[in-house]
């Protein structure tokens, strides 16, 4: 079957890439590192000796950074309903995070060999497989947020930060509401890293207090 033109366009657009091009060359598994690697850099959330939880990790790039920043005494645990690839120091839960197994998973493995089974980080990058129909697409994505929130203030240890993708549209502003209720401060991100027509932006969260 022949590649329609859009798509093709996509593939020429996406191996042209320079964030493509660079995660092949430093070894990551996507691109959406460099939105991570940004964020980091501008409100220093991950640090040494920290215990991380990565939402939605495959293919697991964002786990890959984290890893390097809290370094041997830190802790990252990805979770996803997809199975990834082993990575080297990520301890890895397959499952949906909501479910309630799932979660006791995931605090069992904060917990191991620590006493601290909370989280000083949640990330999330996650998104809905798209339809291309903004009133189907943007419900789901919405939900994916709500879902994620949900789960850092059930893990998260007091002061905690939280970073997740949004696409910016009908209940994004009802989202930023409800983060902005848990958190200290709030910013909207949208790192270099996000194609410029893409409507997607990062909501970061420090000093979880609720």
């Amino acid at each position: 079957m022949a590649r329609s033109k859009t798509s093709g366009d996509w593939l020429k657009e996406h191996f042209n890439d320079e964030y493509v091009k660079r995660s092949q060359n430093d070894g990551y598994r996507s691109r959406a590192v460099y939105k991570l690697e940004e964020i980091q850099q501008k409100d220093n959330l991950i640090r040494p000796n920290m215990q991380v939880v990565d939402l939605g990790a495959a293919p697991g790039g964002w786990s890959q950074y984290a890893v390097e920043l809290v370094g041997k005494n830190g802790r990252v645990v990805a979770s996803d309903i997809l199975d990834i690839d082993p990575l080297p120091f990520v301890e890895f839960v397959k499952g949906d995070f909501t479910e309630e197994s799932v979660l006791n998973d995931i605090l069992n493995v904060l917990y191991k060999d620590s006493t601290n089974y909370k989280a000083d980080v949640v990330i999330s990058d996650m998104a809905p497989n798209m339809s291309g129909v903004e009133a189907t697409d943007q419900p789901r994505s919405i939900y994916l947020c709500e879902l994620s929130l949900d789960m850092a203030c059930q893990i998260l240890k007091p002061g905690g930060s939280f970073v997740a993708k949004v696409f910016q549209g009908d209940g994004s502003d009802a989202f930023l509401k409800d983060v902005r209720s848990h958190f200290k401060k709030v910013k909207v991100r949208k790192p270099k890293a996000s194609r410029p027509r893409s409507r997607e932006v990062y909501v970061v969260a420090q000093g979880f207090y609720n």
